[in-house]
Order: C-alpha cells, then structure tokens, then sequence
C-alpha cells in the first residue's frame, strides 16, 4: 500500500503544479514535453522558434529541425535563396526566390523586397532585376526550365577591348568574329582564307586569283558553281570586291612597315618603355581603384534603398499632413468657421495632441473599441439592409393597394357573371330535356336508315370489286404517263444540250492539229533561235530562264495531239448519239401526244369513279335507281379504259424500251460531261487569264474541248491548262530586252484593270539606242510606246522627236507634250537607261536615269507639264484599249503626235502602275526575227534600285525549294532565315507540308504568325507575335529568323530581337521541301487550310533565304513560279487606305490650303455620309465629306456640293479641288461646280508653315461621322515638293486603317419584278414556287486567337429584326416619286411591322404588317383606308417574296409570284404625299398607332432582305436599332453585339455611382472591345473594355483617373464564357475575371458626388470617349446574365438599343 501511493505521488508531481505569466513550470521524471525547454533553474519554458520548430535544445532554447524553409536560432530567418512571406518580423514560412521562377529555375545568390516588390541577388553567370537572363559573355534562358547560363565561347576570336566575349544572349553564336574567322563560335576561316582559327590563330588569305581554296590546306580549287559543302557560294562580283579588299590590305601593310623602319632613336625606344610600364602600372592600379568602386557601388546602393525607404516614409507622413489640412479645410467650410475659430480650434486640438502624447497608450481600451466599431458597423449594415427593404416594401404598398382594388372589381365581375352562368346553366337544362326526346325520336329513324344502309352497303362492296381492276389499271397507267412524261422531259433537255454541242463541233477545223503543231514547232524554232543568239550575253542567266520557259510548248503540242485522238473518238461517238436521238425524239413526239390524250381521259375517269363513290355513300334508298345507273356507266367507261389501256401499252412498250435504253446510255454520257464540264470549270480561271496573252491558241484549245466531252481527254486538258499557266507566269516576269528594227511591233497584254489608269498612271522601261545605225542617223524622230483606244482619244505615248525624248498624253482635248530637253538623245550611252512616264489627274512628269557602269553614280533627270483644258481623267474603253510598243500593225491610225517611223534600239518593259510587266507576255508580235536581231544583254544590277540581289512576289506565285536538306541537315538547331519587305497587311511567307502535317509562318495585320504540327497529340501548336513588337508590313526590310532547338523548342527572331518562343512535344521536323511566299491553290485549299490565318500570297520583296545558314537562289530552284527579281519601289508604295468608319491617317507638312492650292483623289464607298478630307488653319477649315450621296466642299463658310446625290455606288470616283484667290472649284469625274472666293485678305497666313491633315476622318469633333470606304490616288501641291501622289506608308498617324487592298462591296444588284397575273392556283402549290435570291455567305473570318469566327454564319444583305419592341432601320433618302416596294421576309411570328412610311401628322400612310400569321398591305386614299389582306398564313419560316403596289387607283399584293390580291378606290392620287423617314422591321416609339392595331405596330420578328423602291435597291440605312446580321444556325439565350457596331441603353432605374456591384458573363468573338461605359457631365468617367484579351477598368473620379486589369492564362476569347464581375466603394475598384481578382485604390475625393447618368453595354458613342481610353471599338460578341447591385438587368427595357444588336438571341458556339 505504501508504494502505491509513492507511485501517485510520482504520478502527480509529473503534472501542472503553478502558471504563471508565460511560463508554465512543469516537474517530470523524464524532462520537458515537446515545445518546452528546461531552463538552467529547472523550469520548463516555450520554444521561441516562431511557429517553425517544435523541439528546442535545452538551456539555450536554440531550435532544432527549423520546418518552412527557415533557420537561425529562433528560425527567424530564410536561408540565402529564400525570401519570407512578410516584410518585417519573423517571417511565418520561406519560399524560394522567384529569379525568375521558385524552385524550378532559381539562380539568385539571395533576394529582398522594396517598394513591394522582389529583388534578387544574381549569381555570377546571371542578370537582371530577376536574373531573367544571362550576364554579358554568358548565354542562354534562364526562363526556360532546364537551361542555365553558358559562358560564351568564341575560340579567342572576338574582340580583345571587351571585358567578355561577345556572343548572342540566347543561342551563344558568337558575334563579330575577328582575325579572318566565322562560325557559329569563331572555330573556322572565313570564305577566302584558310588556316587553323581555334589553335594557331592564323587565317591566311587564299591566294588563287579570286577562286576559293582549301579551308585548311590553302590549296586552291577548280572553278566550278558550288566549290565545297562547307563554305558559302559568291557571285564573281563579291569575289572581285575582296580580292580589290586583299590589295588594300597588302598596300596598308607596306606603309606600315615603311613607317617602322624610320629611326626613331634610342631615347625615343626608352621613352616608349618606360610609358608601356607607367601604363602597365596605372592598369593595376586602376583594377584595385575598380574592385574598391564595387565596394562603394555597393554600399551606396544599400544607403540609396535605406534612403528610399526614408523617403518613402516621409511621402507618408506628408500625404497624411496634407490629407488632414484638405479635411480642415472640408470641415472649415462645411461648418462656416472664421478664420480666429479655426486657429482656436487649432491650438485646442494641438493642447489635446501634446496630452494625448502624455498619456499611456490605450491599448486595451482601443482593441475593445475596435470591437465594439466592428459590431456597430456589422449592426449598422443590418439596419441599413433593413432599412432597404422596409423602403421597397413601402414602395410596393400602393401598388399591392391598387392590385387589390383590381381584384376586388374583377372578384365583382366574376360574381355577376357566376349569377349569368346560372341562368344559362337552367336554360340549358330545359333545352337538354328537348333534345332528350328528340334524339330517341332520331334513334328509331336511325335503324331504319341503318337496315337501308346494309342494302346500300352490299351493293357498293360489289361495285368496288368491279372498280379495282380498271383502279388498278389507272395506277399503272398512271406510273406510264409519269415516266413518259419525265423520259420526255430528259429527252427534251437533252436534245438542247446535243444541238448545243453539234452546233459547236460544226466549228470544227479539220487542220487544227497540223497548224496547232505548225505553231508549236515554230515557237520552238524561235526559242532555239533565241538560245543561241543569246548564250554569250546572258549575264545573269535571266534570258536562259526566259528560253527555257518557252520550252513549254512542245509539251502543249504533245498534248493538243493528244486531246486530239481523242477528240476525234469523242466526235464519232457524238454523232451516233445524235442520230439516235433524232430518231427516238420522232417517236417521242407521236407518244407524246398519244400519253396526253390518255392523261386527259385517264383524268376524268378517275374523278368520275371518285365522283360515284363519294355519292354512294350519300345515297338513300329512294336514290338507290340513279345510283345503280351510275354505276353501270362506270363498268362501261372502265371496259373502254381497259381495252384503251391495252393498245397504248402494245405501242408504247417498244418505245418504253428504246426510252429505258437511250436514258441509260445518256446518264451515262450525262455523268461523263458533268465530269469533263467540272474539270473545265476548274481550269477556267487559268484559260482566261492565259486567252488575254495568247488567244489563238486558246481558241483552238477550245475547239479541241467541244469535241472531246469524254473522261478520257480531261487529264489531257488539265495538263495543257497548267503549262499554259506556267507559261503566262514565265512570260510576264521575263526580264529580257526585245530588239527593234524599225518595222517591228508587240502587242502587249497589260495585265491591268482600265479603271485603275484613270486618276494614276506610272509606267517604266529599259531603253538602249545603237550606235552609228544609218537608219536612226537618216531618219531620227521615231515611235516607242502607245496605250490608249484604237480611236485615238485617251492616250499615253513615248517617241524621240528633234532629238529630244517626249511624253505626251492626252485626256480627251488637246495633246500634253513633255520634251526631256536637259538630256539630248543623241547624248546617251550606249547601254540600257531607265525611263518612268507618271501622271496624276492632269499633271505629268517624266523621269530618266542613266547609269554609270564604272561607278555607283547616276544621272538623273525630270521634266513636269499639264493639261490646260478640263480633263483628268485617262478614260480607256475595255474592249478599245491597247498597247503597242516598238510600232504599230499595218492599217493602224497613230495620232499626229505619234505618227512616226518604227523604233530602232533595244526596248524592255518594267512596270505599269503597281504590277511587273514584260515584252514577253505578249498578244501579238509584228516581224520579230531573233536570227537577224538579237536581244540586248542588260546588266541587272546597274541601277541603285536593283544592286541588292532580292526577288519581287505579285501574290501569285511563289518559290519552291526541293530537298533542303542538300544544303543543309535537320539537327539539334535548324534554322530558316529570309528578309521581306511589304507594305500589305496579310501574306504567306514560309509553309511546309507533310501529309496532315505542316508548317506555316504567315504575316497577319502586320505581325507574325506562326503555326505548325508535326504530329503532336495535343494538336497544332500556335507561335504569335500576340505583344506586337514587331510591325512588319512597313515597308522596310525585316530580317526573320526561325529557329528550332533540340526539337522542342521554336523560337521567333525579328531583327535579331527575340520575340517569343514556345515548347512542344520533342519531335523532329518531318520535311524536305518548302514554299517561300505562296503555294499552289490546290495545297493552299487543302485539309491544312483551316490552320492558316488566310490563304493570301505574298506581295512585296524578299531576299536572303537561307536553310542552316545555307544560301538559296529562288529563281534557279525549278518549282519556282511567277517571281521576278528586283524590287520597284512603285509596288511597295501605299497609295491606297481602306477606313472603317472608325479609322483615319494624318500627316503634318508644308501646306498652305487657303493660298495657291490643288489636290485631288480617288473615293469608293456604299455609304451616304462620311468626311473623307478635313485640314484647319486657325479658325478656318476646308474638308470633303459625303452627305446623302453627294460630295460637299467646305471652305471657310462657303459650301459646294454635286448636283448628283450617286457618289456612294460602290464605284470609283475622281475628286479635285482647286483654291485660288477668286474662286473655289470642286471637279468631280470631270464634272465641275464653283463659287467665288468671298475672303481674299489672307496677307497673315504663313506660306512655310507646317499644318496637319487628315484623309478618312477626324479626331476632332467635327459634324459628320468618319468615312466607311478607299481613297486612294491622292495629289495635291505642297511647298516643299513637286505633285505626287501621296504614300500613305509615310504618313505619322494611322488609327485603324488598313494601307492595303479596298473590301468595298460591288453595288447590289436590282431584282427585276414581273407583274403577275391574277391566280387561281391552289394553296398547296404555294411552297413549291417559292423563290428567294440567292445568298452568299458572310466572311467566316476570325482573328487568329479567337476560337470563333468574327461574324457568325449569316445571310449576305438580310438583316434580323426583333428583340425590342422598336426594332428597326431608317432610311432617310427617298425618290420622289414611288408606286412599287419589294421585300424578302421569313418568320415564325404572328404580328410584326415590316414597312412603314407616312407624313409628319400620319393622315397619309403605307404599312406592310402581318396580323394572326397573314399579310396584310394597308394605306390610305384620302380619308378611305384601303386594306389588302392575303388569306393564307406565312409565318412558317419560310422565305416568301412580297410585291406590294400603290398605283393610280388601284392597291396590289403579290406574294411568291402565285397570289395576285387587288382592290381599286376612288381618288386621286397625286394628292398623296409623304415624308422621310421610311421604317424597316418596325417603328419609332408612338408611331403608327394611329392606323394600325397594337400587336401589329410592334417590332418584326424575323429577316428581312431585299427592299427595293421601284425595282432599286435602297442605299445604306441612316439610323439602326437593334438590327443584326440574319444569321444561320442554332442560338441560345444572350444579347449580340454584331461587327457592325452598336449600344445598348439602361434605363434610369440602373445607374453606376460612388458604390455599385456588377457581374455578367461574356462570350467575345474579338479580343478587343468596350464592355461597359459611364460618363457624367462634370467629366468623371468609368470604362470596362477588353485589349488584345485583357479586361481593364479605368475609372477618373474628378481627381485623376486610375485602373486595374486582369489577364488570363487561357485566351478569353477562346469560344467559352466567361463571368466578370466588377465592385467599387469610393476610390476602391475590385475587378474579377473567372475568380482571377486584381484591385487599384485611387485618390480619395472629398467632394465626391454620387451622380445617376446613363450606362452604356457594348459599346459607346465616339463623343463620349476621352483621349486617354485607346480601345474604341465596339464589343464583338455575347452578353448574358447581367446584373448590377444583384438586379438582374433586361436589355429589352432598354432605354435605347443602338447598331446591330440582337437582343435575347445569341447565335450558339
């Protein structure tokens, strides 16, 4: 018993025995619990190890196995290369440093934070705030997982002055080898000497006369095209050009060493020591000074952040003095305190401040108070909650008052109408009890007629065992004269389509062969010609490739004989099947007739026996005789239908077998001639193309296809067709002389719209002039060049007259003669000068350039005149114009001007306008003989333009390079690199195919984009310039690099910049060809196309492409098609813009509008109204802007505009204004308006000064809206220069205008109604007559990171109505006079408005609604109203075409053509008259209600298309209300916004104040647009809006304005939604995009007014935005869900719904 309670005791003692403070003591047979320490006395206390540990050693307390990533005696601190989770204090866990990412890729030695932010300390190899890269003379990315920094290795070849080796910072290529070395680390010699670069370090120049040698060895090698695998391939030129270097370099030797050898003297030598070792001192010493700078560096920046950190504690405290000066100042004025009050008051709460100060702090006190405010506001919530609903339920009373009195008038309804129910409910009781007796009165006679009845019965099932045979004979019969019918309608059609093509073999030429191979063989004969003329000259083996070219017809030849056989096959066959069909249409047509008559008798039996059995049923037995009668006529007209039966089937079975037999063998040819008409169709653009260079021969080939409708000979034509493609491509950009001898001609296809000479026309041409010829020296005034009509009116020409070279032209009046007198002909050299004839609107000028063959210097002269008369514009006719050059056909008139002998020289074709042409691509040619007269050889590098070797791509054809891999292997680093230059927005520049996999690099809207799959399981991997840092479409040269690493990696190189790079699945690339700047359409419109952002070609120039550092000459590859060299810089000029109403370009020079002044362009557009120029001197303005259709000048208050309201047609159209001192004039397609100059005085203007204009638009706020079209073409006299057409490249300011190509649509097309006929057809007809113009598609266009299309799938020029109930489109610009309306419409609803037009009081009108599913056509005849109403529904959703008519006296509705409803009325009707505007798909609000029903006044709901006013289209709309696309496909709920642009509205009742919250979800089709936008009037603003995907809210709150924005991982616009939701509390705004949240606080404004002003979704007014808000467009895409405040918000409450919205309907992803 003792020792148990010595074992308690024990037991006891181990537990708590005293607490105290802090420190707990605990006594223990076996030391402190885990957590505590034993102290020196004994006692057992906590850990400190701040959470972090939790065993410490006793005694000392120091902590042991620190978790979280901490250490130190207390873990209250992060190991070096961790950072804490706090600023100051213990911190609670450490992280690795994020230099640049945690964990992963950390490369800091240690890292802090300051100002907020971290700070790292680099390693040695590293750099950068977040050693995000590599040191100088290390490479490498430290952003990619896995990779570290490398020091660079250059073999000691790099520059010696550096500190490091120079190398890239990415891949480690060294950078400016030196001592003669290249290589990827310096390792080798570079091309033309020899040596060991890495050891030796000594590069010897090749000494072999300019030829390459061996790269070790020195030995030099034979001459030949391609001298090792291992070094580059020069031209001769280059070679020359280093070997004249080498001579250089020998000369500065020499010198050197005569320098070296002047005696400078003992004394001078020992000077010279001693300064080497005073520099050899001072560089020690200058090291050590290096290394204590470090030091001081260093601890200057840690007094440099400790000062910061003071700095920024003192901004604190100011801000703070200042916030509580401004709040006394607030308070001051608010309580209207004199200035001694406020000083009082002052001093009191400083006396308060100082005892404050002396007190003890309240700290306890204070955590209770704050407590307390925490509960108080937590109970002030609640109330204030309480408070809002109490105020909504009050606000709800009298209404719950008034629906209650509602009720109790209806419950007093109910019970007056429960009283008349009883009433009725006892009459009808007594009339049941009637109608009881009656019915058992009708019972009784029932049976009796039911006993008569079975009689009946029996009889009639006799009768129908009778009538089955001659049924059943009917239906045969039937089946017969449907098949015959069909037979005859196949034979009929056939027959045509047989006549048609006997009529074309009738053209048939029986020796077409002979002469198609008599002209292909004396091509050949003329190229062999060529070949061997030329073989000697050819200096840059472009006339080589021109011959070679023409090698293409002996294969035409080949196959024109070929498709010839076979032709003549197909002809035999033909013939047979002709005469078959002659003979079975004889037949048919006996048959025909035959069927008719029996149709006709069939017929009227059937409905006779339908007729007798419906009566049957009738029958009574007192009608029993005349029934019996009956039907024993019918047994007799069934017998006589039997037998009729049985002769047309004996004489129609043998035709039926002739018709099975000839069916049979024609769905048989049908099939073939759908497949031979198909591969016609295929190649048509091609024959066309090609019929414009070579018409003879496609006229033949045509001949051969007419014959040949068998599938035999398709593959045969298709193969013709693509030599002659081929060949048309060769021949344009063949870039060979022609020689001329006086009589000689070429008729030249210039490959050029007529309508783009108009306003502009640039030519140029090579000319070289023989020498001592005798003819030129008897005879030296001679013809060059003619392009104009065959009538000698609209021309331009080029001749040599008195010795001079002359440009003349003429614009319909007198000739323009402009004579090169600086430069006489008979002073030229004797080889190739450049000539450039221009000419703009009526000024032109002419250029020539004439090099010099031992130098770089040129000779460049120019000469300008005009025209005095009215012309501008060079008017072509299509079918007249041509272009001849050397000379002219015999029998062809020449003006005066030109009428002159044949030229004598060399002549070669460069450019016209934008595009390359050639003497080679030719219509006809005129006594050109290559045996006596030879090409020139011209050297194509002689001119300044062209030394640079780069090659010109027109969008049509392209480069393709076979078997890279012969100049270069695949490896761990494959590299493409090319140089382009262009000014178009979009194009292919690189693309690789293997199967389904592929590579592309496109240029999208200017930047990069690459895409490419080899294979991977994930899909195509997408590599984009998203950060638009490199803008390639300006027309500059850009240098591109690709560069593929270990197989996984793709990295982008723009001008040696990195752009970006992504990772992949490690696969190699699966190639060995590639196409460089287009590809053949088949490929392009393959299964890859949907991964291209377009299927464009290139347009502009390219040069150096290289594969692994390995040079390609593209013209030389053989896949190569349809490029040139060179690059004019007239196809790298923007002389056109497209704007989008939205957009403008502006330029500031020297201009003087309101002095001396001229300028002209050229427009196209569809809308009504728009500025296209505007320019402002001070409080003087000129500008150009479309009103209605016309064109209006402004200048300074005095306005003209065109008499012709036409000028938005889709046409191009000529403007020119003229300014002078008296008068202002405006020239619109040489149509001329003026007026007086009223303000003359303009002595104070400065001439010299600098003023900005602007093309398309305005940024400023003028009165009309940007233009929506091109300009293009424009000129205009400036101070500082001669008239030229403006490059808008050049211009400073581009906002959204696209510098390339013009998407203006052509003009619709007018559908022509026929007036119909009154019809009596029936209803069920009416479906199938139903026609509807033809729809196009819209473009499916999308941007390349967004999953969707930009515009849904929709109907082109059908517009969806509905969704509010004012839905609608106003047109603002009428005819004056209109009787017929035409409308397409398809719907589903019951009553809508689908046009509306009446005067300002509506006593006149014209409606065209649907009531209850039905048309109804309504207006007025004085004060009778006329209504037209159809009797079927057209609510089926169905396209249904409307007609309707107001003439003289009389109303009319056609509808689908089939129903004809009229009604006349008395009246006359000129006295009807009505105003603008005209309503689409509904009505303003209140109009309308005071002629037509409620329910019908409502918006349409449906599409609408094809509105036409007397057989024309309308123009644009003026105005548009929630009016979109009609779009194709399935939808769902949500609001759209359309690409067109539009807004919605709220109403009053939501508003954006000082404390709102708003959530909504989005679905974007662009990654760019507003989302939401409020403005007060005072200037504060709040804007949402999206960029480049992301979501920004950018709010001013009278202060300043301040943002937050938040970008997500994945794409937004990525096809899915997304919820946004936005919440602001005074200055705080909270912004959150699917649960990723960032916030901004702003400046506190003590002023701040809660303001109600109207809120914007989707977009915005432009006067609304400020400057600083650079996202302007409007949201593309879906909104739903919308809610402020947890309300939800209906947008078809709108106050106003603006643009294309579709509201409650969003087309589905």
């Amino acid at each position: 018993q003792r020792v148990k309670e010595q074992t308690q005791v024990q037991q006891c003692m181990c537990g708590l025995l005293w607490r105290g403070g802090t420190e707990i003591i605990f006594f223990s047979l076996q030391g402190c619990q885990e957590g505590f320490y034993r102290t020196s006395s004994g006692k057992c206390s906590p850990c400190n190890c701040n959470g972090n540990a939790n065993r410490c050693l006793d005694g000392s307390g120091i902590c042991v196995d620190c978790q979280r990533n901490t250490t130190g005696q207390h873990c209250e601190q992060c190991p070096d290369g961790f950072i804490g989770d706090v600023v100051r204090g213990a911190p609670t866990f450490c992280q690795p440093c994020p230099c640049p990412l945690p964990e992963l890729a950390n490369f800091a030695v240690s890292c802090y934070r300051k100002s907020g932010s971290v700070r790292c300390v680099c390693k040695e190899n590293y750099a950068g705030p977040n050693c995000e890269r590599c040191a100088p003379g290390y490479y490498g990315n430290p952003l990619l997982i896995g990779s570290t920094c490398k020091k660079c290795d250059c073999n000691g070849n790099s520059d010696p002055n550096l500190i490091f080796e120079d190398c890239d910072e990415v891949t480690g290529q060294c950078r400016n080898c030196l001592h003669h070395t290249s290589g990827f680390k310096c390792e080798r010699c570079a091309p033309g000497y020899y040596g060991d670069a890495r050891f030796a370090k000594n590069c010897t120049a090749c000494n072999c006369g300019g030829r390459m040698c061996d790269s070790q060895t020195g030995e030099c090698l034979a001459d030949s095209p391609e001298v090792s695998t291992d070094t580059d391939c020069c031209d001769k030129c280059i070679w020359d050009l280093t070997d004249d270097i080498r001579l250089s370099v020998l000369t500065i030797d020499e010198s050197k060493s005569t320098l070296l050898s002047i005696s400078t003297g003992v004394a001078a030598q020992r000077h010279l020591n001693d300064l080497n070792l005073t520099t050899t001192h001072l560089q020690v010493q200058i090291w050590m000074i290096f290394s204590k700078g470090r030091l001081v560096q260093k601890e200057t920046t840690e007094i440099n952040n400790r000062a910061s950190q003071l700095v920024q504690q003192l901004n604190n405290i100011r801000d703070n003095i200042e916030e509580i000066s401004s709040k006394s100042k607030y308070y001051a004025i608010q309580q209207e305190l004199s200035p001694e009050e406020i000083a009082q008051k002052q001093s009191t709460a400083e006396e308060m401040l100082k005892e404050i100060k002396r007190r003890k702090p309240f700290t306890n006190q204070r955590q209770l108070a704050d407590e307390e405010q925490n509960a108080a506001e937590e109970l002030l919530q609640q109330i204030e909650e309480f408070h809002e609903k109490y105020n909504d339920t009050r606000s709800l009373v009298m209404d719950v008052l008034e629906q209650l009195g509602e009720q109790d008038v209806k419950l007093s309804d109910l019970e007056a109408a429960l009283g008349e129910a009883l009433d009725y409910v006892t009459q009808t009781e007594d009339t049941n009890r009637e109608n009881t007796a009656r019915l058992q009165r009708q019972e009784k006679q029932h049976e009796k007629i039911k006993a008569q009845m079975d009689e009946v019965n029996s009889t009639l099932l006799s009768a129908t065992t009778i009538l089955e045979g001659p049924q059943r004979v009917n239906s045969e019969l039937s089946e017969i004269i449907k098949n015959a019918s069909g037979f005859y309608a196949e034979i009929d059609g056939a027959k045509k389509e047989l006549q048609e093509k006997l009529a074309n073999l009738s053209l048939f030429d029986d020796d077409l062969v002979e002469k198609a191979m008599n002209h292909a063989l004396n091509l050949r004969r003329l190229a062999d010609e060529l070949d061997g003329n030329l073989y000697g000259v050819d200096s840059n083996g472009l006339v080589q490739r021109a011959i070679n070219a023409s090698n293409v017809y002996e294969n035409i030849a080949g196959y024109i004989e070929e498709a010839d056989k076979a032709a003549l096959l197909a002809l035999n066959t033909t013939n047979r099947v002709t005469d078959a069909a002659v003979g079975i249409d004889t037949q048919v047509i006996y048959h025909k007739g035959k069927s008719e008559e029996l149709l006709i008798r069939a017929m009227q039996l059937q409905r006779t026996a339908h007729d007798s059995k419906y009566i049957s049923f009738l029958l009574s037995q007192s009608a029993y005789k005349e029934a019996r009668e009956r039907l024993e006529q019918a047994q007799l007209r069934t017998a006589e239908a039997v037998s009729d039966t049985t002769t047309v089937t004996q004489a129609t079975t043998p035709m039926d077998e002739n018709v099975r037999l000839w069916s049979q063998n024609l769905q048989d040819f049908q099939h073939n001639s759908e497949a031979y008409d198909s591969a016609v169709h295929s190649a048509g653009d091609a024959v066309k193309k090609f019929s414009e260079v070579f018409p003879q021969l496609l006229d033949k080939l045509r001949r051969v296809e007419q014959k040949a409708p068998a599938n035999n000979i398709s593959s045969s034509i298709q193969r013709i067709r693509e030599l002659i493609a081929q060949t048309r491509s060769v021949a344009s950009k063949v870039q060979v002389s022609m020689m001329f001898e006086g009589q000689s001609a070429v008729e030249v296809n210039p490959k050029i719209n007529v309508e783009e000479l108009k306003s502009f026309t640039s030519m140029s041409l090579y000319i070289k002039l023989p020498k001592d010829n005798p003819q030129l020296a008897a005879s030296p005034d001679r013809f060059i060049l003619y392009l104009g009509n065959k009538n000698a009116k609209h021309y331009i020409g080029l001749a040599i007259k008195n010795d001079n070279l002359v440009y003349i032209y003429n614009l319909g009046g007198q000739d323009v003669e402009i004579p090169l007198d600086a430069k006489p002909v008979s002073t030229w050299p004797s080889y190739f000068s450049i000539i450039k004839i221009e000419r703009i609107g009526r000024h032109g000028k002419m250029f020539l350039t004439v090099p010099s063959l031992s130098s770089t210097a040129e000779e460049k002269f120019i000469k300008k005149g005009e025209v005095l008369g009215p012309g501008t514009l060079l008017n072509l006719e299509p079918e007249s114009a041509v272009f001849y050059v050397g000379g002219v056909p015999p029998g062809f008139k020449l003006p005066p001007s030109l009428n002159l002998p044949g030229f004598i020289g060399c002549l070669e074709l460069a450019t016209l306008n934008d595009d390359v042409i050639s003497l080679y691509n030719f219509k006809h040619i005129y006594n050109i003989d290559t045996t006596t007269s030879p090409p020139c050889a011209r050297d194509k590098l002689a001119f300044t333009q062209s030394r640079a070797v780069s090659y010109f791509f027109d969008g049509s054809g392209y480069a393709l390079a076979r078997n890279i891999e012969r100049r270069g292997k695949f490896s761990q680093v494959t590299r493409f690199d090319i140089e382009v230059r262009t000014p178009t927005d979009s194009g292919l520049i690189l693309l690789m195919i293997n199967g389904s996999m592929f590579f592309s690099l496109e240029m999208h809207n200017g930047f990069l984009y690459l895409r490419y799959d080899f294979g991977f399981s994930s899909g195509p991997v997408l590599l984009e310039d998203s950060m638009k840092k490199a803008r390639i479409n300006d027309a500059k040269f850009h240098e591109i690099s690709i560069i593929y690493h270990n197989s996984k990696k793709m990295i982008l190189v723009v001008d040696r910049r990195h752009i970006k790079s992504v990772d992949n699945e490690r696969t190699a690339m699966p190639f060995t060809d590639i196409y460089i700047g287009g590809a053949p359409a088949e490929i392009l419109h393959s299964s890859i196309s949907s991964h291209l952002a377009g299927s464009i070609g290139f347009k502009g120039c390219m040069k150096g492409f290289q594969f692994q550092k390995k040079d390609f000459n593209l013209l030389e590859e053989p896949g190569t098609l349809g490029i040139s060299y060179g690059c004019p810089e007239d196809s790298l000029m923007s002389r056109n813009a497209y704007f989008n109403g939205e957009s403008f370009i502006a330029s500031s020079q020297k201009v003087s509008l309101f002095n001396e002044f001229e300028g002209g362009f050229n427009f196209r557009t569809l809308q009504p109204s728009g500025l296209l120029f505007y320019y402002s001197e001070g409080s003087d303005v000129l500008s150009i802007s479309m009103e209605r259709g016309a064109v209006v000048l402004n200048a300074s208050g005095t306005k003209i505009q065109s008499p012709d309201r036409i000028y938005n047609d889709g046409k191009t159209h000529f403007i020119i204004t003229s300014v002078t001192p008296e008068r202002y004039e405006l020239t619109i397609d040489d149509k001329k308006q003026s007026k007086k100059n009223l303000v003359k005085d303009r002595a104070g203007r400065r001439p010299d000064s600098i003023n900005k204009f602007y093309f398309g638009g305005s940024p400023l706020r003028t009165q009309q809206a940007n233009f929506t079209g091109c300009i293009s073409n424009a000129y205009f006299t400036r101070l500082d220069q001669e008239v030229e057409v403006e490059d808008f490249q050049k211009y400073t300011e581009k906002v959204q205008a696209s510098l390339y190509g013009c998407p203006v649509e052509s003009p619709p097309v007018a559908l022509l109604h026929k007036k119909g006929k009154n019809s009596s057809k029936p209803k069920g007809n009416r479906n199938k007559k139903n026609t509807v113009p033809l729809y196009i598609p819209l473009d499916l266009q999308r941007e390349p990171q967004c999953h969707l299309p930009t515009n849904p799938k929709a109907t082109e020029h059908a517009y969806q109505f509905g969704g509010t109930a004012n839905s609608r489109q106003e047109f603002a610009h009428l005819p004056k006079d209109f009787t017929q309306f035409s409308i397409s419409l398809k719907t589903h609803s019951s009553h809508g408005m689908i046009f509306y037009i009446s005067d300002q009081k509506e006593t006149n009108f014209m409606a065209l609604f649907v009531a209850h599913g039905r048309l109804i056509f309504m207006f007025n005849a004085g004060h009778q109203k006329i209504r037209i109403k159809s009797q079927e529904k057209y609510n089926d959703g169905l396209w249904h075409n409307v007609i309707f008519i107001r003439d003289k006296n009389i109303g009319r509705l056609i509808i689908d053509g089939l129903r004809v409803l009229e009604e006349s009325f008395d009246g006359n009707a000129n006295t009807w008259q009505v105003t603008e505007p005209l309503y689409i798909g509904g009505v303003a609000p209140g109009k309308a209600v005071k002629n037509i029903q409620i329910n019908s006044v409502y918006s349409f709901s449906g599409c609408l298309s094809n509105l036409q006013l007397n057989g024309r289209s309308l123009p644009s709309a003026s105005q548009t209300f929630s009016v979109t696309p009609c779009f194709e496909g399935p939808s769902e709920a949500g609001t759209y916004f359309s690409s067109e642009g539009g807004y919605v509205v709220l109403d009053e009742s939501f508003s954006l104040g000082l404390k709102f919250e708003v959530v909504f979800e989005i679905r974007p089709r662009s990654s760019s647009g507003i989302l939401l936008h409020g403005h007060s009037v005072n200037g504060e603003y709040l804007n949402m809006h999206m960029r480049n995907g992301q979501v920004t809210v950018k709010l001013n709150n009278g202060i300043r304005d301040f943002s937050t924005s938040v970008t997500l991982k994945q794409s937004l616009c990525d096809g899915r939604w997304h919820r946004i939701a936005v919440i602001r509390d005074a200055n705080v705004v909270q912004l959150d995009v699917d649960s990723e949240v960032n916030h901004v606080v702003g400046p506190l404004n003590p002023r701040a007014i809660d303001h109600r002003e109207p809120v914007f979704i989707g977009g915005v007014p432009e006067s609304l935005l400020t400057s600083s808000l650079t996202t302007r467009n409007s949201f593309i895409g879906c909104i739903r869900n919308f809610m402020i405040d947890e309300k939800p918000v209906s947008f078809s409450k709108a106050a106003l719904v603006s643009g294309a919205v579709s509201i409650n309907t969003c087309p589905a992803a």
